[in-house]
């Protein structure tokens, strides 16, 4: 076993190890800007690239869609756009989130690589059916780029239904979620089954359940995976709020400032 440079700084090996995995996840004709492009990854069931930073609207997009564009969210949403970002998913679960969703669409620029995700969460082919029209035009988008079976829901019908669409070109790709670990035995099962573009599922530093046999699964099936509830709601925020960074944190250009609002993600 060959011994570590004691001379390597944890800037220096931080610094050297991002590249290197940013180096596998891009196509070659990003290699030679690695460190500061914008990272996207493949669809596996197209090879059309998304951003890896998505906009989730759970809670934070539940507001009055009048007041909306006056407030804070517009501000983010072209933000979000401004910097290369392209998926916004939303859900008939979040309230008002879809409408807001299309209001601050109407708002915003460069929105040109926009990339629609909802979601169909009722039970009864006719039901999602209006459900999903429903998501179209409160988002005010011809077509959803994904449409997901939210929390397994009725799956068995929504399924023919989803996959009649993706043929007439309604929706370009399927997915299926779930937040709850509960389902996980279930969603296991439908990755094998079911001709799905897309998964979605919780996963963050302490919530690692899907690394035993969902992560592997969608990367063997070649589907995309989403990830819902990265930092735990806020909870990780919460779990760190107050305490200073470590002094190891400014070798790599680690701050932190003061939040006083709740996080949400």
């Amino acid at each position: 076993m060959s011994k570590v440079n004691s001379g390597l700084s944890r800037r220096h090996f931080l610094r050297s190890a991002g590249a290197a995995s940013l180096l596998c996840a891009l196509a070659p004709t990003h290699l030679s800007a690695a460190e500061s492009a914008l990272i996207r990854k493949k669809i596996p069931s197209t090879g059309e690239r998304l951003s890896v930073i998505g906009l989730g609207t759970s809670r934070t997009f539940n507001v009055d869609s009048d007041s909306a564009v006056q407030s804070p969210l517009l501000q983010v949403m072209q933000a979000f756009f401004d910097n290369g970002g392209q998926l916004i998913d939303s859900s008939p679960m979040y309230g008002n989130a879809e409408a807001v969703t299309g209001a601050l669409l109407e708002q915003v620029k460069n929105k040109q690589d926009l990339f629609t995700a909802t979601k169909v969460w009722i039970n009864g082919k006719r039901e999602g059916i209006n459900q999903m029209e429903r998501s179209m035009q409160r988002m005010g988008v011809d077509k959803i780029d994904l449409m997901q079976i939210h929390n397994l829901r009725d799956w068995k019908t929504h399924i023919d239904t989803l996959v009649e669409w993706k043929a007439s070109g309604k929706i370009r790709y399927i997915g299926i979620t779930t937040s709850h670990g509960r389902y996980h035995g279930d969603l296991e099962q439908l990755l094998q089954q079911l001709p799905l573009d897309f998964v979605q599922f919780s996963y963050n530093i302490l919530d690692r359940e899907v690394e035993k046999r969902l992560l592997p699964i969608a990367s063997e099936r070649g589907i995309a995976t989403l990830i819902n509830r990265p930092y735990q709601r806020g909870g990780l925020f919460r779990k760190v709020r107050g305490k200073s960074l470590p002094e190891w944190a400014s070798e790599f250009d680690c701050a932190s400032s003061r939040i006083d609002a709740p996080a949400h993600d």
